[in-house]
């Protein structure tokens, strides 16, 4: 057994700071993480995750941060962009909404049946498709966590969980590293562009942060900040009600769901307010949620346990890999638009498919930053992969298990 090193709350939040200035001078520093659209706290993050795990390999210590302020930041993240959420906005998106709901659930579909095949292909014992399918790498860490005790004791394979989550560690990084550059090629090879002005959604651009336009005013930060917590409480209190009515959903979702009402109903039934919607401020706001929450995620991985994975569970993985990019290109792309939308949805696709909702948003992030705002993707997405995406993947998967 390895030793354990505890870091606190205040350290591990400290580190995550830091981890994120680290990514941005690397980023600096290397042309091509910049031109590949990699976010600074991604790069950190992975680089942090590897000092973890040359620590563990090194001197057999195994170093447990301290998250709880992680689902904190979750919560302003989604809130905040629930708060950006207009239903004249949706309305517009319903179309894209549609379709990208029916895209991803195709996807669900396609990826199991190539676990399923490259499972059978590599000779891999009968359970072991489903954790190398829509379990671990679109459900992530929460899913695989929910679901490899009940394929352990019915498929008997003692180590579900430890491939389970092998499985979703690997996914997330590559979703991490692979959806910048995706963004960045067909941005690219179709010359593609935001065509107005658009306020920010998480975030300001490179030039606005180097223009006057990046000044913020306390008052409206303070603001922002205020309106979030009351909706955020709100959440909590629904989200009580829920589970005593028997229903299951993630708090986030929640409060998600809570601002898109708030946004929508208060600044007509109060004109006069100072609504943080689609302002600088909020968007701030957002981004440095962001920029913490994925250092701190990123490196909390304990890489160690890709060790876990043989070379089939590896071939598989590159299989799902492949098809996932594919998908992209050949799918998601044209049916999106084949504009400058679809190529920011391509980013945030590789997250769906791979990792996690706030990669998918960082991604995006990353790509908006330097080459423009693209609210829509921001409502849709995370819509998509907050709230539908679990319901359907259930359903996949219950049927998958047959």
């Amino acid at each position: 057994m390895p030793d354990t090193l505890e870091l606190s709350g205040l350290i591990t939040f400290t580190l995550a700071i830091m981890i994120f200035f680290v990514g941005g001078a690397l980023n600096s520093a290397i042309a091509p993480l910049r031109s590949w659209n990699i976010p600074e706290a991604v790069t950190g993050g992975i680089l942090a995750a590897l000092v973890t795990l040359t620590i563990y390999i090194a001197f057999d210590i195994e170093i447990h941060f301290d998250l709880a302020a992680r689902d904190m930041l979750l919560l302003y993240f989604f809130t905040g962009i629930g708060l950006n959420a207009k239903f004249s906005d949706l309305a517009t998106g319903g179309r894209p909404l549609v379709f990208l709901l029916i895209i991803t659930v195709v996807f669900l579909v396609v990826q199991n049946v190539v676990a399923l095949g490259g499972s059978a292909l590599m000779g891999l014992p009968d359970g072991v498709a489903p954790l190398l399918g829509s379990i671990s790498l679109v459900g992530g860490h929460g899913t695989t966590i929910a679901w490899a005790p009940i394929i352990s004791e019915r498929y008997h394979i003692t180590n579900a969980m430890e491939i389970g989550i092998a499985s979703a560690t690997l996914g997330l990084v590559l979703a991490s590293v692979l959806g910048g550059p995706i963004a960045g090629v067909l941005i690219r090879r179709y010359n593609l562009h935001n065509d107005k002005e658009q306020d920010p959604i998480v975030g300001l651009s490179e030039e606005e942060e180097e223009s006057s336009k990046a000044q913020i005013s306390y008052r409206k930060f303070l603001t922002s900040l205020l309106v979030l917590n009351i909706v955020i409480a709100i959440g909590y209190a629904l989200d009580e009600m829920i589970e005593e009515m028997g229903v299951n959903l993630p708090l986030f979702v929640i409060c998600l769901l809570v601002a898109i009402v708030f946004t929508n109903i208060v600044p007509h039934i109060l004109p006069k307010l100072e609504w943080p919607a689609r302002t600088p401020e909020l968007a701030l706001i957002s981004e440095l949620s962001l920029n913490i929450f994925l250092p701190m995620s990123l490196m909390a991985m304990k890489l160690w346990a890709l060790d876990g994975l043989g070379f089939s569970l590896l071939a598989v993985l590159i299989m799902q890999t492949v098809v996932t990019v594919g998908f992209i290109f050949f799918v998601v792309f044209p049916a999106m638009g084949r504009n400058y939308q679809a190529a920011v949805l391509s980013a945030g696709f590789t997250g769906i498919g791979l990792g996690a909702t706030p990669t998918a948003i960082a991604n995006m992030t990353a790509v908006t930053r330097r080459h423009g705002p693209a609210p829509l993707a921001f409502i849709i997405l995370p819509l998509i992969s907050a709230f539908f995406i679990d319901l359907v993947n259930a359903l996949v998967i219950a049927f998958m298990m047959q």
